[in-house]
């Protein structure tokens, strides 16, 4: 059977003291019954071994139903989780974020929705469906750092939307992050790199390919589109750190 959707991303970046943070970033597809042999009840197991053999410590998802956020928290127990849907609590696919729960603390979370009113369930500007960034404040119970993670999925229709999401995150990012802790923005933009809200970005954050100390492996691509036999060029998905970090 053929299981991958949206490849993931995976990156191990370094604290000032060198104690390594593994972050993730990987849109699983939604639980549809018209994905044929590609359905949820079928790749679920491949995903969550992928997640057991990755390990990494904070991870976000994209697209995940809340069937699939019960499965995918079932079977890695290691992990909580937080973020609701963006019809909703338990209702429509949603952003959420997975951590460790023995290495790290949740000192402050939410998740907004990507629109003119982002503190209700809405649909913004040109966009499909409703969009949602769920973003929490942690704190490392070993190396006693704080920092923010963001995780969003941006219209794959609206330009407006794409746009105006970016800019809407970062000015909630601007607005929460008064002690100016390190910033970890994450998930499937809906963009590639050439495009001008990600060039416009990268002047903002950096990009976690380009700095991280251990390169990535894999293709260059992130997107599939279950076509197996075909080369994954197209980058859609990213994860970005704030230039006052002390990420490598």
């Amino acid at each position: 059977m053929k299981y991958s959707w949206t490849l993931m991303i995976l990156f191990f970046l370094f604290l000032g003291n060198a104690q390594s943070v593994k972050l993730m970033t990987y849109n699983i597809r939604l639980d549809i019954e018209s994905d044929g042999e590609n359905k949820w009840s079928n790749r679920k197991e491949f995903l969550t071994s992928q997640l057991h053999f990755y390990e990494p410590d904070i991870f976000g998802v994209q697209e995940a139903k809340p069937n699939q956020v019960i499965d995918i928290a079932a079977a890695l127990s290691q992990y909580n989780v937080i973020g609701i849907g963006r019809d909703g609590v338990n209702q429509g696919e949603s952003s959420n974020i997975y951590y460790k729960k023995k290495r790290f603390k949740v000192v402050q979370n939410s998740t907004v929705w990507l629109s003119e009113t982002p503190d209700k369930i809405s649909k913004g500007w040109d966009a499909a469906f409703n969009r949602v960034c769920t973003y929490a404040l942690f704190k490392d119970l070993k190396t006693k750092t704080s920092f923010w993670v963001f995780n969003t999925h941006l219209d794959h229709m609206g330009e407006l939307a794409r746009t105006n999401g970016i800019q809407l995150i970062l000015s909630k990012i601007a607005s929460l992050n008064t002690k100016k802790y390190p910033v970890i923005f994450m998930g499937d933009f809906n963009s590639k790199p050439k495009e001008e809200r990600i060039i416009s970005l990268k002047k903002e954050m950096l990009d976690t390919r380009e700095i991280s100390r251990e390169k990535p492996f894999g293709p260059t691509g992130t997107f599939n589109d279950f076509k197996h036999n075909e080369p994954v060029t197209e980058c859609i998905d990213y994860i970005f750190i704030s230039k006052n970090s002390n990420f490598k």
